[in-house]
């Protein structure tokens, strides 16, 4: 027997929306879960290759804040896809959050962020840049109250940082690993 969605109850709708999904398992158990939607992201950490470094940005997370107390998180840049594809957005949100302009991406993969939750799957791409390309201060949609602090770290720091378990965000910690294994001679 294949799993079934019998009924859906929209619980919350705002930023996000929360349905309440009541499914037959492939067991024929009936269960109640909960879904997250918001729509789909990309993530694109943009690199260096002769300067060996990287674009990151630090800010406030309301989520990581209640439950550790820390006030930053260093990720990799993200966002929503609008009514766009991935690339056109991994682009947007390198120049709104980063100040770059990123002339070509490489894919590393759509992977889901959080499957057990939420419907949300990342896009995530590699992009090389030069200091030609930060043509902004980036720092994040003024509307959007984000708060950001660009950051260009050595790709041997974020390596260290990753293989010691100080990269908190799974999107980065992703990036580096993939870029790592694609460029092991820029580390």
């Amino acid at each position: 027997m294949k799993p079934q969605i019998l009924a859906r109850e929209t619980v919350y709708r705002g930023y996000l929306t929360v349905e309440r999904l009541q499914v037959r398992l492939a067991d024929d158990a009936q269960v109640w879960l909960e879904a997250e939607r918001h729509g789909d992201a990309v993530v694109v950490l943009p690199y260096d290759a002769e300067r060996r470094c990287a674009l990151v940005v630090r800010l406030f997370r309301a989520p990581v804040f209640d439950t550790t107390g820390e006030e930053v998180l260093e990720e990799a840049c993200a966002g929503m896809i609008g009514n766009e594809d991935a690339e056109t957005a991994a682009r947007r949100e390198a120049n709104e959050e980063l100040g770059a302009t990123l002339k070509s991406l490489e894919f590393v993969g759509r992977f889901w962020s959080s499957p057990g939750v939420s419907t949300e799957r990342q896009s995530m791409f590699l992009a090389p840049y030069s200091a030609a390309d930060r043509v902004g201060a980036g720092g994040g949609l003024a509307a959007e109250h984000e708060g950001i602090t660009v950051v260009e770290r050595t790709l041997a720091e974020l390596a260290t940082d990753v293989d010691q378990g100080r990269i908190a965000d799974g999107k980065l910690a992703t990036l580096v690993l993939a870029l790592r294994h694609r460029r092991p001679e820029l580390f």
